[in-house]
């Protein structure tokens, strides 16, 4: 990589690591604020899932902000707004002003992914490897996130937390501000329209119906079956563990510490290790049937998910850490996807489009996940899990059987 490259790339990392720090935070906030506003996991799950809806409903305009005025100011702006909803959510005093505080962070984030992927995609030559760095920091943060909350709620109240973890945005914020990048070096001399980005309701219009016209819309139900996959194991998933007997809470040093978190931080962790096999996968294999395999065993591991938890800690340690590494193996394989069928100068909208169907209908798992929790069992949310992973690997395998990428 040239030093345009490096700054990009790290940049990029800085960004992503931060939005999914946040991110996943949440849910270990989850467990507190059941019992601190006397609430049910439905209502949670609905309160937090309008803020992660947001996070991907904003994508789609980020993604055409994107486009028409470059992605490193959005970046900047996503990690101040960042910041800011953090800071109100520490002086929360009840559930509806912690969901506005939401709102705000699902608005504010949701900029980035559109933003940060198009910068990649046209001012990184060695995409492949960009994209593998790129998501191991976003999993750093994914899992950094949990992790931090974790410790700091050891020592402080939740609102002290809250505040200490927008500090790190705000670092990122002005580090961002003073990039100087060329961020369309790796398209320079493609063929590309000449006015370049979206600049009217029609010229919107155009571009969405020439994408959905063609094979990205076997893509975007790929990445909306992946992002229902992805909120609806991950919301609930460190209440599920901690209802286990042998993740009971223990006393330590006067503490209650809760290992389910600790188990919920390491799978995330791993996830690491399955975003640079993913990333260097895209130059290597037919991503196609890449996302096929790959939604395959995340269908299986969601089936066996439950029996594991019940045949004791081995199994479910192995099953946990298996479906941190394919959970998230498959990010990088449909963001090249993305970039295979969509032109330089529509690349920020696809992957709006992407994000929107990543995290915006994708938050509708988080919503499944507390219904389906309330009114029915762990056993028969991952079956609907398994569900939507058979549905994302079907489509995998019609795009291995497609005629060439025209774009």
């Amino acid at each position: 990589m040239n030093s345009n490259d490096r700054t990009i790339v790290g940049l990029a990392m800085l960004a992503h690591a931060m939005v999914h720090t946040y991110e996943l935070s949440f849910p270990i906030f989850l467990t507190v604020w059941l019992s601190e506003f006397g609430t049910t996991t439905g209502t949670l799950g609905i309160v937090v899932g309008v803020g992660y809806a947001l996070f991907g409903l904003g994508a789609l305009p980020g993604g055409v902000l994107s486009d028409s005025y470059g992605s490193r100011s959005l970046i900047v702006l996503c990690l101040f707004g960042m910041a800011g909803s953090f800071l109100l959510l520490s002086v929360s005093p009840t559930l509806p002003v912690v969901a506005l505080a939401l709102v705000l962070w699902g608005l504010s984030a949701s900029v980035y992914h559109p933003a940060g992927l198009a910068l990649l995609s046209k001012g990184v030559s060695e995409r492949g490897s960009a994209f593998a760095y790129h998501g191991m920091a976003g999993n750093f943060g994914i899992a950094f996130g949990p992790l931090a909350t974790t410790l700091l709620l050891l020592a402080f109240d939740w609102r002290t937390v809250v505040g200490i973890l927008a500090v790190p945005a705000i670092v990122a914020a002005f580090l961002a501000f003073r990039t100087d990048i060329d961020e369309s070096a790796a398209v320079e001399g493609q063929e590309t329209r000449a006015d370049g980005g979206v600049s009217s309701l029609s010229d919107f219009l155009g571009t969405s119906r020439t994408l959905f016209a063609g094979w990205f819309i076997a893509v975007f139900g790929v990445v909306m079956m992946s992002g229902l996959y992805y909120r609806g194991a991950l919301t609930f998933l460190p209440d599920l563990l901690g209802d286990l007997p042998m993740f009971a809470p223990v006393d330590f040093a006067g503490e209650s510490l809760e290992p389910a978190r600790y188990l919920y931080a390491g799978l995330l962790t791993v996830g690491m290790a399955g975003q640079y096999v993913g990333g260097k996968l895209t130059d290597r294999v037919e991503n196609a049937r890449a996302i096929a395999v790959s939604f395959g065993l995340l269908a299986v591991i969601a089936l066996v998910f439950v029996p594991a938890s019940n045949a004791g800690l081995v199994p479910l340690l192995a099953v946990s850490f298996v479906l941190g590494f394919c959970l998230f193996v498959v990010q990088p394989l449909y963001q090249a996807t993305v970039a295979e069928y969509t032109p330089p100068e529509a690349r920020g909208i696809s992957y709006g489009y992407t994000y929107l169907g990543v995290f915006g209908v994708g938050a509708l798992g988080a919503t499944i996940a507390g219904v389906v929790l309330q009114y029915f069992s762990s056993t028969v949310l991952f079956a609907v899990l398994a569900g939507f992973a058979v549905v994302a690997s079907l489509l995998g395998t019609l795009l291995a059987f497609r005629g060439p990428s025209t774009s």
